[in-house]
């Protein structure tokens, strides 16, 4: 965690609705791009102030003004300001923290999503937090940074193929941009496939010292998506259901598709756990059953040279009479039985594949 991180602690003591960023600073400054929809096509700007957002009309009758940058308290406060949205939206949108959510407002929605970015070079998961605000005829984003998830809508915003997208309300806008969010997952778990697919045969093979550190990460992991893609699930789910006002019929049959998406997910998930237990006990078991091993053959080995230690035990006692005690070759003769006895005891061992 970077020492420039804010905590949700250093709110402790604040009125509801102060507006104190809490999160990581991921971009220099706020942008703001804006894009008109209409039936005649679209309209895209960069503007450096919101008095610069033409007024509605009936060439363009849906506006999507994304935001990049969320820590300029005051610049979200005029976003605020501008399109009447309540203190508490605003203080959510600056806390980069939040669980998936979805709350319900007399124009607008106000929706919270977490955007996994496969395409940074970090070993660790890459989140950011995405708000939405949806209204009948805007759409507000919030990112924290530049992460190039929602190109492909602007691309197809371009082409004849977008019309569909081109229509008199924002709520098949709105689906487009959860869709995109929910589809960021699919890469992120098949990710985690590979890993596990990799340390499954590294577990199998010949393991390295770190084979339980990168066990622990996958799981971690696993538990942080978990923990977001659940409530996500809850969120699609609450849209397609409780939200009429704001979703057509039409477009409600999208969201339960992306329903469906969140609910394989999930799926997909639960297995890459249950895969990542199993490998745990395999490797458990595989490090147990090789310690055993190497017991045994220590074991075994120490078996076979216990009787020349008799041996010789027995020959350096303090007598005066003993056999052997004064013959020339009782030396070699003391030898011949350790030797004897040795090769006997690894010969019976050998037999019964204790060696092997």
């Amino acid at each position: 965690m970077g020492s420039g991180r804010k905590r949700r602690s250093q709110k402790a003591g604040l009125p509801p609705g102060a507006l104190v960023h809490i999160g990581e600073v991921k971009t220099a400054a706020t942008a703001m791009s804006l894009t008109r929809l209409g039936a005649g096509g679209i309209e895209e700007m960069e503007i450096a102030d919101l008095t610069e957002i033409p007024p509605g009309n009936d060439a363009f009758p849906v506006i999507w003004l994304n935001i990049y940058g969320v820590h300029d308290a005051a610049a979200m406060a005029a976003v605020g300001k501008h399109f009447d949205l309540h203190p508490l939206v605003i203080e959510d949108i600056l806390n980069t923290d939040q669980r998936p959510k979805v709350d319900a407002f007399e124009n607008y929605l106000f929706v919270v999503g977490r955007l996994y970015d496969s395409t940074r070079t970090r070993s660790d998961l890459a989140m950011d937090q995405v708000s939405m605000i949806i209204g009948h005829n805007f759409i507000l984003t919030f990112q924290e940074r530049r992460s190039g998830t929602f190109d492909p809508i602007r691309q197809r915003l371009r082409k004849e193929k977008g019309a569909s997208l081109r229509r008199p309300s924002a709520d098949y806008l709105a689906y487009t941009l959860l869709d995109a969010m929910v589809d960021g997952y699919f890469s992120i778990i098949e990710r985690l496939g590979d890993k596990c697919e990799d340390l499954e045969e590294e577990i199998l093979g010949r393991p390295k010292k770190n084979v339980l550190q990168k066990m622990h990460e996958l799981k971690r992991e696993a538990s942080i998506l978990r923990r977001t893609i659940w409530p996500m699930r809850e969120l699609i789910g609450s849209l397609q259901r409780n939200h009429a006002n704001f979703f057509s019929e039409e477009t409600r049959i999208y969201l339960r598709d992306i329903y469906d998406h969140t609910v394989h997910l999930l799926e997909q998930l639960e297995d890459l756990r249950d895969l990542l237990t199993g490998l745990l006990d395999v490797y458990l078991s595989s490090a147990s059953n090789r310690v055993n091993l190497e017991v045994r053959t220590l074991t075994l080995l120490t078996t076979v040279f216990m009787p020349a230690a008799l041996v010789a035990g027995i020959f350096g006692m303090n007598f005066r009479s003993m056999p052997l005690l004064e013959s020339p070759d009782g030396f070699w003769t003391a030898l011949m039985m350790m030797g004897g006895i040795a090769l006997l005891l690894f010969g019976i061992f050998w037999s019964r594949k204790l060696f092997r």
